[in-house]
């Protein structure tokens, strides 16, 4: 099986900096792309950041030029370094991974989600 693990979450100020990272680990042949998503109560689940396979990042809308996001691929990890917090960027953030469990040339990935990590800015 393959387990998906968030942390760094926490309280902090508005304006203030935080990381997040991810750890992947289990049955594993090979991943696809990573990403970090977020929900707020009553909202709907939003991208953050992205990396795809090929190194190629996307970032959501709310969040451009203020999130980095790194991945290791050999570690299998995903980091999200946030700056200039803001109180709308309060939310549970979720990482998630496309991960293949074997080498057959006809299998197929699937994705596969942490439990997620609050993160809580105060004004």
């Amino acid at each position: 099986q393959v387990q998906v693990v968030e942390s760094g979450g926490g309280s902090v100020q508005t304006g203030a900096s935080l990381r997040l990272s991810c750890a992947v680990s289990g049955r594993i042949f090979s991943v696809g792309v990573m990403g970090w998503y977020r929900q707020a109560p009553g909202e709907q689940r939003e991208l953050v950041a992205s990396v795809a396979s090929t190194g190629t990042t996307k970032y959501g809308p709310a969040v451009r030029g203020r999130f980095t996001v790194s991945r290791d691929y050999v570690k299998n990890t995903l980091s999200l370094r946030m700056t200039e917090l803001k109180p709308e960027d309060s939310a549970v953030y979720y990482c998630t991974a496309n991960v293949y469990t074997s080498g057959s040339l006809a299998s197929r990935a699937s994705d596969h989600w942490g439990t997620g990590t609050q993160v809580t800015v105060l004004a």
